[in-house]
């Protein structure tokens, strides 16, 4: 993989006060859409050619974000992952470096994997002291409108976060329903989506400390009472402050629209001046 002929590339760079998109290379089967905007923020849309992942595809993608650039990268859809016929993977990797004073954020769709899908996804993430970093990780348990649900052959998602050359955060799962209960309570229960979402930065810094209190600001009342029945609830939510600048948030769903509140109450967020200054997906939805 690391050989630079096989990875697309995104680099966005402040140009006349502006975050822009000066540099990008797309591989099949991934594209790279760039909607045009006149806000001061960059927007890249991850897409691809088939509509989905199939067996064996492999996207490889180097993000640059810029001293005192704010890039905001998202899906054009959920990720779809096909049925794998011959044991194979489907694997997307990103290797990202974030500026000084930068701003990354990563809100894609959920990846869905379908019947007898394989995906395997790392993330490795490198920031200056000064920079924020916001990631979504979002998956489903199959097609549910279909009734499809864990019956996948294979998942798994790792992210790394380094601040200058410390390794800060590291995050992995992986989950094969034919060697665990996808419906036992130690697992999912009868939640069918999962959502992840980590914020790494200075603790100064004030970006870091706004999205920090709106993730705080979603935390279930009452759920740390001994009356707390989860099994009732629609969702199911957490927030943590894993060590010093890291936080983790953990959600899950019954169904995607449980969670649309948990989203829009962070793009909301994100929408502020110090951000983007708008929602960039506020058209989608």
């Amino acid at each position: 993989m690391e050989n630079t002929t096989h990875w697309s590339e995104v680099e966005v760079a402040l140009v006349n006060g502006k975050s822009r998109l000066i540099s990008s290379k797309n591989l099949q089967p991934l594209k790279i859409l760039n909607p045009g905007s006149f806000y001061d923020s960059c927007h890249v849309v991850l897409s691809s050619y088939g509509g989905g992942m199939v067996s064996g595809d492999q996207i490889n993608l180097r993000i640059t974000c810029g001293a005192h650039a704010r890039l905001f990268l998202s899906t054009q859809a959920n990720t779809k992952i096909f049925k794998s016929t011959d044991q194979a993977d489907a694997e997307q990797h990103f290797n990202a470096h974030v500026g000084e004073n930068g701003l990354a954020v990563s809100f894609p769709d959920p990846v869905v994997p379908q019947e007898k899908s394989r995906y395997k996804q790392t993330q490795h993430w490198h920031l200056h002291p000064s920079a924020v970093l916001l990631v979504v990780d979002w998956f489903h348990s199959g097609r549910m409108d279909q009734g499809e649900q864990f019956v996948f052959e294979a998942f798994s998602s790792e992210l790394k976060v380094s601040v200058g050359n410390r390794l800060v955060l590291l995050d992995r799962f992986g989950f094969a329903p034919e060697e665990h209960i996808a419906s036992s309570p130690a697992n999912f229960d009868a939640y069918q989506t999962m959502f992840s979402a980590y914020l790494v930065g200075s603790p100064e810094n004030s970006r870091l400390r706004q999205l920090a209190q709106a993730m705080q600001e979603l935390k279930m009342p009452g759920s740390t009472g001994l009356d707390f029945n989860m099994t009732e609830q629609d969702y199911v939510l957490s927030v943590s402050e894993a060590k010093e600048g890291v936080y983790v948030l953990r959600a899950m769903g019954k169904t995607r629209q449980d969670l649309e509140p948990l989203c829009q109450h962070l793009l909301e967020t994100l929408s502020q001046e110090e951000f983007f200054g708008y929602n960039p997906l506020e058209r989608k939805y």
